[in-house]
């Protein structure tokens, strides 16, 4: 029993050093990438969507693991934070390391053998998120930019992985996701600004739950819109959607829209929280249309 326990034990702390909920649903971008990458020239292997989804969660795990160790003293400070398996002192600081090196090293080598752009592009998925995002988040609100670059890294790595290319194709994935991290994360930093103040965490553009950040979130949406009906176009390679998959993906941002005006008009938390869950859902749904549409496409 008391194994069955210590097992259950170990594992709970695994899923949430790694935050295998987030890595999850990173996870979901990779492979999306790479079911969009796919055609007749670079056909579709099981073999590397197994390597890119292990490699991808380890890389992800590895980022998260480093990201609570630099932070435990912080963590300890926020409501959310402070039962983490680091922070509580369920999981010492050199196991910590231990994972998220182990984590880091089986990443790269599995994301390697997809091919060496792949891993090139993990790593540095890393290195900023760790070296650069994590440190400025305490010194400035352009952490969030800082942040976005790594973030944006998943959608365009499974393309690169489908590949073994970084063009038009890849990019355009990127900056779909590079615009969607700001009201994503802009409206995490708005309904939990009372816990990150704890811990002297600066995630809104303008350091307060103002109509200026609101505005912003605006914008950057509306920009998230656009970027998001580029393949339509005819003007991104071999990424494109049909004028129906446009549709859809039009009216995902305006209701996506409709939610960054509530929070504008409302300014609470409620609108803010609103927000953040519609942002998983477009990002989420708008994948799927563009999965979908490739194979429905004549």
């Amino acid at each position: 029993m008391t194994t069955t326990l210590s097992f259950q034990n170990i594992f709970k702390d695994f899923k949430e050093i790694t935050k295998a909920g987030l890595a999850v649903s990173v996870l979901f971008s990779s492979i999306a990438g790479y079911l969009l990458g796919f055609d007749k020239e670079f056909p579709f292997s099981w073999s590397t969507l197994i390597m890119l989804s292990i490699g991808g969660y380890c890389m992800v795990g590895a980022s998260n693991a480093f990201n609570q160790v630099i932070e435990k003293d912080l963590d300890a400070l926020m409501d959310r934070t402070k039962n983490r398996p680091v922070p509580s002192g369920r999981m010492s600081v050199n196991t910590a390391l231990i994972i998220a090196t182990l984590l880091t090293l089986i990443g790269l080598v599995l994301l390697y053998m997809i091919n060496p752009k792949t891993a090139m592009f993990g790593a540095i998925s890393i290195f900023l998120y760790t070296s650069l995002y994590t440190p400025l988040k305490t010194k400035t609100p352009l952490s969030v930019f800082v942040g976005a670059f790594p973030g944006a890294i998943p959608f365009m790595l499974g393309w690169v992985a489908a590949t073994g290319n970084f063009g038009i194709e890849a990019g355009t994935l990127f900056l779909i996701q590079f615009f969607w991290q700001f009201p994503h994360f802009w409206s995490i930093g708005w309904f939990l600004y009372e816990d990150y103040e704890k811990a002297g965490f600066f995630m809104l553009p303008t350091g307060k739950k103002d109509k200026s950040t609101a505005v912003q979130t605006i914008l950057y949406t509306f920009w998230l819109i656009v970027a998001s009906l580029l393949p339509s176009l005819g003007r991104t390679g071999q990424l494109i959607i049909s004028p129906i998959a446009a549709i859809v993906v039009f009216l995902l941002g305006i209701w996506m829209l409709y939610f960054a005006f509530k929070l504008y008009k409302d300014r609470t938390a409620k609108s803010a929280k609103a927000l953040m869950l519609a942002s998983v859902s477009y990002i989420t749904l708008l994948q799927i249309v563009y999965i979908v549409d490739k194979f429905l496409r004549p």
